[in-house]
């Protein structure tokens, strides 16, 4: 792995549920690039010496030239002594948080969907399963068939929002 200032260091969670975890490269202390890197954290604002592992992803930025959509010309390279606002944009890293909350009245199960986002508002669905008489009563198999509907519905709906978002954005020419 060689990096350079102003490169984003991107890890993978060690464990499900936990977020991705990325940082700016202040500092290359290797040679030619290589670790260990001085990185600022983009959660917690704290400098570390790192050493990147295997579950680690890097992404080049001083160092580019991109090209601008408009001119489809290259666009000016940033000096890596330049501050972060000179710098080309990066890629924000967010966490969203799915809650199922779980609800039992006889043989039917409710699944309860809500979708935390740093936008206002919270997106929710509702799914349900029904036990035929028959069947036997096992609620982890209601629970697994409620929550797999109201992620489904989930689903749609962030997918019709998304729509909603793209035409505000990129409204049909007449």
């Amino acid at each position: 792995m060689k990096a350079s200032v102003g490169d984003r260091i991107l890890i993978a969670a060690a464990a499900l549920g936990k977020p991705v975890r990325d940082g700016e490269i202040l500092e290359v202390r290797g040679s030619g690039g290589t670790p260990p890197y001085l990185v600022q954290w983009s959660d917690d604002g704290v400098q570390t010496l790192f050493f990147p592992g295997p579950d680690a992803q890097l992404e080049h930025f001083a160092h580019e030239s991109p090209t601008s959509a408009a001119t489809d010309q290259p666009m000016a390279s940033v000096a890596e002594g330049e501050p972060a606002a000179a710098r080309p944009a990066r890629r924000h890293v967010q966490r969203w948080q799915v809650d199922i909350n779980l609800y039992e009245d006889g043989d039917t199960t409710t699944a309860e969907a809500v979708l935390h986002t740093p936008a206002p508002r919270a997106l929710k669905s509702r799914g349900t399963a029904h036990r035929h008489p028959a069947d036997p009563d096992v609620p982890e198999i209601g629970d697994e068939i409620a929550a797999a509907h109201a992620l489904r519905r989930l689903a749609s709906h962030l997918m019709e929002v998304a729509e909603i978002d793209l035409k505000a954005v990129h409204p049909a020419s007449p």
